[in-house]
Parts: C-alpha cells; sequence; structure tokens
C-alpha cells in the first residue's frame, strides 16, 4: 500500500518564495502546506502532520534536528509517528542575490525536490571489533599524560622514544622505550614494529630502568595513538580509523584525542564502500604490468596488488571513490552513490530545471561537509549561490571522474564545476578535469565548461559557454555514456580526438620491422583489444575495447608496441581492424599454411650454412616443414636420423613346421 504524502513548506519569514504547486509534483505530494515561521510560530503544524498518517516531507534543512527530536516525542505519546524527511531547498535554492531571477530559483528547488525522491543506494557494511587495547608512541611526558587521560577506558602500552625521566607508571599501562619502525591497518587490527625494543624494569630500588634491548619487535593493538610529532604513519591519516596523531603545532591536542580515543571501544559498524571485481581488473597478466591507476591515487594505500589483479582493504578503504574514478574497465564500483544512481540524479534534475526554467542549468559538484557548510554560509551571510547552479553534494569530490564530468554536460548543464575544500581535493580530481577539458577541446566547446572552483566563485554568474548539446540518454556504463555524450557534442569529427598520456582510451601502433607475430600481445590482453586472425598471422584490433593498460607493451619482447591515447568516435572504433600481419609460409612438402613467411626465412638465412647441423644437410628442408610433415621426415626416407632398418618378417606357425 503506498503512502500518502504530505509537504510541508516554510517561507523562512518570508525571506525565500516557491512555486507551491511545482514543488508537489515533484515531491510527490498529495497535499502541501506553506507557512512562513515552521520551526517557531507554525511548528504546530509539524506537530498535527507528523501525528497522522502520511508521509510528511519537510523542506528545511536547518531545523531538521528540531522536527526529529519533535517526531520522538510524538512517537513516545502516542505510540506512533508519521514518516519524517527533510530536505533543505532554502540554502541551496531559495536565497540567493537580490537580483536572482526568480524563475531560475524555483526551477532549482523544484531540480532539488525531485532528485531527493529517487531511491537511495543500499550500503552494506561489516563489523569491526575493537577491544580497546591501545598503543601510545611519543615522548616520554606526553605519552605518560595520554595514557593517564585514556587508562581508564583502554588498555595501555606506552612506547617512549626518548631518555626522558622515567617515574613508577601506574599499574594500569605498561611502559618500553624503543623506536617505531613500520605500522599498518586500521581500528581493531593494528600492527606495530620497533626497533631497539626496552621494557621497563619497575622492580629495585633507586632511579627506574630498562631490561635487555631487543633488536625488533613486533606488537598489535586496537587503538593507535602518534604523539610523535613527525611525519603521521599513514598518508591521509585523518581518514584512518583508529589512528589518531598529534599536531604539535596546536594546543590542546592530548585532551582533543583522548576524548575521541576512549570511544573506540566495542563493536562498530564500517561501511563496505567499495566492490570489487576481480575478472575485470587490467592490473597485470603473467607477470606484466598493466594498469595502476588505482593504485597510484588511492590516498589511504588502501589497495595493493595481489598478481593479475589488486585487491583492497576494505578496513582502511575511506571510501573516496577516487579508485572507480579512474578504474578504465569499473572493476571496482562504488556501492555508495554508485554511477548509476548518480547519474540518475544528475540527469533528473537537469532534466526538471529545463522544463521550468526554459533553460540549461550549472552543476556544482560539493562535499556534504566542508562544502555544503560553505553554501550555507554563503546563502545567510552573502549572495548565496547562482541562481543557475544546481549543487549535488557527495561525501568526497574524489569521487568525480571524467565519466560522471561528461554525463552532466550529456545531460544538458551548461557547465560541470567541482567546488575543492583544499588542495588535496584540487590535486585529486586534476587529472580527471583535464581529461573532460580535452574531450570538450576536441568536441570544439570550451573548456572552461569544467573547472575546479572554491567557495569565493559559487556567486558568480556563468561564463559564455556557447552551445550546449541536446541532452543524451544516459544509459550504460561509463565508458558507454562518455562516448555517447562525446560524440552527441561534436560536430562530424572525423580524426579521433588526441586525449593527454594516461588516459584510458586510445589505439595501439606496432612497428612492423620489429614484430614478428609472436602474438605474446593477443594471448595476455586483459581486455580482448587485441585479437588474432583464425586463417592468417595477424593482430586485430578493436579501438573501442582499449584501456590503455599497458600489458601490451610490457610484454612485447621487442618492444614493438606504443600506446597512443585518444578517443575515436568513428564506427569503425567497435570493429576489430587489421594492426599488422603477413603471409603465412607454406609447407615445402605439403602446402599447408604455418608460421610467419618472414620469421622462416629469416631462420633459415641465420642458420643455412651458418651452423654444422646445417651445413651441407637436408636439415634446412625440416624449417620449412609444417609439423606433420616434419615429424614424418625424420621417421621416412634413406637419410631420415630416426629411420630404423628393415622391419624383418613376421615368422607364422608353417615357419617353424617347416624348419
Amino acid at each position: 500500500m503506498t503512502r500518502h504524502k504530505t509537504l510541508l513548506l516554510c517561507t523562512c519569514e518570508k525571506t525565500q518564495s516557491f512555486d507551491a504547486e511545482a514543488l508537489q509534483t515533484a515531491a510527490g505530494a498529495e497535499q502541501v502546506v506553506v507557512v512562513d515561521q515552521l520551526c517557531g510560530a507554525d511548528l504546530k503544524t509539524a506537530a498535527e502532520h507528523l501525528g497522522g498518517t502520511s508521509e510528511v516531507l519537510i523542506a528545511c534543512g536547518q531545523q531538521a534536528p528540531l522536527f526529529e527530536r519533535l517526531s520522538e516525542e510524538i512517537e513516545a505519546d502516542a505510540q506512533q509517528v508519521a514518516p519524517l524527511n527533510t530536505i533543505d531547498i532554502r540554502d541551496r535554492a531559495g536565497w540567493s542575490a537580490p537580483n536572482a531571477n526568480p524563475r531560475r530559483q524555483h526551477a532549482k528547488q523544484s531540480a532539488l525536490m525531485a532528485a531527493a525522491q529517487l531511491p537511495a543506494s543500499m550500503v552494506p557494511v561489516k563489523t569491526i571489533e575493537s577491544s580497546g587495547v591501545c598503543c601510545i608512541v611519543g615522548p616520554t611526558e606526553q605519552a605518560v599524560r595520554m595514557a593517564e587521560l585514556v587508562q581508564d577506558e583502554l588498555g595501555v602500552t606506552c612506547i617512549v622514544n626518548d631518555a626522558g625521566p622515567i617515574q613508577l607508571p601506574s599499574a594500569r599501562y605498561d611502559l618500553a622505550k624503543g623506536q617505531l619502525t613500520a605500522a599498518a591497518g586500521a581500528l581493531g587490527n593494528f600492527k606495530l614494529e620497533f626497533a631497539h625494543l626496552q621494557t621497563l624494569n619497575p622492580a629495585g630500588r633507586g632511579a627506574l630502568g630498562f631490561g635487555e634491548v631487543k633488536a625488533t619487535a613486533r606488537s598489535e593493538c586496537d587503538v593507535f595513538i602518534d604523539l610523535r610529532g613527525g611525519e603521521p604513519a599513514f598518508p591521509s591519516h585523518q581518514k584512518r580509523n583508529g589512528y589518531f596523531w598529534a599536531d604539535p603545532n596546536k594546543t590542546g591536542e592530548l585532551e582533543r584525542i583522548a576524548l575521541t580515543a576512549r570511544d573506540r571501544v566495542g563493536e562498530f559498524e564500517k561501511t563496505v564502500y567499495f566492490n570489487l571485481e576481480t575478472s575485470l581488473c587490467a592490473h597485470s597478466r603473467a607477470n606484466k604490468p598493466g594498469c595502476t591507476r588505482c593504485l597510484d591515487v588511492c590516498p589511504t594505500e588502501a589497495i595493493f596488488s595481489a598478481g593479475d589483479h589488486v585487491q583492497i582493504d576494505s578496513d582502511i578503504c575511506a571510501g573516496c571513490g577516487s579508485c572507480a574514478a579512474v578504474c578504465p574497465t569499473s572493476a571496482v564500483t562504488m556501492n555508495e552513490t554508485p554511477f548509476e544512481a548518480l547519474t540518475q540524479t544528475v540527469d533528473v534534475m537537469a532534466r526538471v530545471y529545463r522544463e521550468q526554467a526554459g533553460e540549461s542549468p550549472r552543476l556544482v559538484f560539493h562535499t556534504v561537509t566542508a562544502g555544503a557548510e560553505a553554501i550555507s554560509q554563503l546563502a545567510r551571510y552573502g549572495d548565496g549561490l547562482a541562481d543557475d547552479l544546481i549543487p549535488l553534494g557527495l561525501e568526497h569530490v574524489d569521487r568525480i571522474g571524467h565519466a560522471e564530468i561528461v554525463a552532466a554536460l550529456g545531460a544538458g548543464y551548461a557547465e560541470v564545476l567541482i567546488l575543492a575544500d583544499n588542495d588535496t581535493d584540487r590535486q585529486a580530481v586534476r587529472a580527471e578535469v583535464e581529461l573532460a577539458q580535452a574531450m570538450l577541446t576536441g568536441a570544439h566547446h570550451a573548456p572552461g565548461r569544467v573547472r575546479v572552483i572554491s567557495a569565493g566563485e559559487l556567486s558568480a554568474p556563468g561564463s559564455n559557454a556557447g552551445r550546449v548539446s541536446e541532452p543524451v540518454l544516459l544509459v550504460g556504463g561509463r565508458r558507454d555514456i562518455t562516448r555517447v555524450a562525446v560524440s552527441a557534442m561534436s560536430d562530424a569529427i572525423e580524426a579521433p580526438i588526441p586525449l593527454p598520456a594516461g588516459a584510458p582510451y586510445g589505439a595501439i601502433e606496432i612497428d612492423s620491422d620489429k614484430c614478428t607475430l609472436c602474438l605474446a600481445c593477443v594471448s595476455l590482453c586483459p581486455t580482448g583489444a587485441l585479437g588474432d586472425h583464425p586463417d592468417r598471422p595477424e593482430v586485430q584490433f578493436t579501438e573501442n575495447a582499449c584501456v590503455q593498460c599497458g600489458v601490451c607493451e610490457s610484454t612485447c619482447p621487442e618492444t614493438a608496441i606504443t600506446l597512443k591515447p585518444q578517443l575515436d568516435l568513428s564506427k569503425a572504433a567497435l570493429s576489430a581492424r587489421p594492426l599488422h600481419g603477413e603471409e603465412p609460409f607454406k609447407c615445402i612438402q605439403c602446402g599447408t599454411p604455418f608460421g610467419v613467411a618472414s620469421t622462416i626465412n629469416r631462420i633459415v638465412e641465420k642458420l643455412e650454412n651458418q651452423h654444422w647441423m646445417y651445413t651441407n644437410s637436408d636439415n634446412v628442408r625440416l624449417i620449412k616443414m609444417c609439423d606433420d610433415c616434419r615429424v614424418k621426415s625424420q621417421f621416412h626416407g634413406d637419410k631420415a636420423p630416426m629411420a630404423g632398418g628393415e622391419r624383418p618378417r613376421v615368422r607364422t606357425r608353417d615357419d617353424y613346421l617347416d624348419s
């Protein structure tokens, strides 16, 4: 049974306007109620509808916690409560510059409302257990101070790394001396390695000392507190669950860390952000290196090589999505905001906006943390977002690759912007933005339609984007949609679009003077882009399947293969075409084609009268025979090296009787 829905709209004391009827349609609501102060004077209206049976959708993000508490109170009193959802259309659309176009604002509100009705993706989780075993590494004074702060909740071992004064420690934690040399793992499963480890000897009278030195030692813990003050033990350390690094330049760091670290005991749900299909991975074949794109971009080093494919440690993965954004074969996909869901959201918002405003919107990707906060601050204290700029929040903007950008352009956006929170974010998306810009340039569009911006540019009007292509149907995988969208933006482009080095699209070139047609490249190609001819020595190539992994290049024993990054939009890229081939050599005995003519001739040239086995001998003829004829020639004939003598006649019973 479908539950009815009621939409509650608030003008926020008449500081924003909206098209109530359009919002009702976008929300799929049977009823819409408009008030001026839903969180204050009109709170009773919210309470009245929350006490009913219809689903309630409140268009207010700022006061969402208030309405959630109200819902809990009503449920406690009445033992039932209507389902509640909230959405922000004020900061992201309603509050804009004084001269903003109301039609654009209302269209953007409807676009955001329609996108919010799409079903959310189901994200799997795993359970992580932490028994509270904690290792603190750092100078004596700070380590002991931290141990005193967390010893009530955690089982602590301090590993000090200096010669500071040692006082008799608490019996509630252990103390040793050593140098941290390696660290791995995450919450509940840290593995640490130390050099020159000495345990404290608390016995005896007088000054405390340490025991025998161990050259190396290993330890495991659930929580790792790093007070050394130098470089963190892990890259992107802030994303490593259970690891706490103290910034020596900040005051109050010990107290801040202790407040959080003490809660890292018990069972925790960890989101499994990704899905890995190893059969699609083009990382390596037969120990020949191939694609390393995900390994190169992972900020937490959660990805590692496992032979012909990569593996991802779900305990370490922070869900940034950089790997999925650059994976050319979609071997890595995201469970949280998968590509299909993202393109659907982008498409719905563009369509709804275009239907109401009659023009193309612009899109900005931002984080739901710092990016959303910047938008809220700009809305309240500045001019707000530009009236044609639709925001789409994600956990990490690293998630955005060229395919997402091109899909948005294919959906009909005039510009696609990425709001970077910091320089790290800018660096993370730089290569993918440059790739999308190269595709735009090749399609004769302004590359400035795609760019990374700062918060100060959110209010700026759009640049002269020039022509915007008609929307295309966003169906298929990342490569399919990229090809379709760029084709739609192009005007009969005949030559392939050149792309930056490392792009996952392109051709390969074979030096015919070097290639011996050994077909090693064909046998190891992980995507089937390279193939052979069934009847003759020939390498065939299907460009649309090539991901420029480089396995063929590293495999070729003659170094005859070169990668050529480009995007060929012609139909020829969809079919196999010959790259290099030769006529086969025909057996001199039976005429059956076998081998490569140039290779056979080259072997004969190098061996005939140059090697004792092939001097004044018929052995050269063996090289020119197929396998079957070569075997027969070895066993039959007067000069056959493996021929036996004449077979004796078989004796019968009569032979015995006559003798």
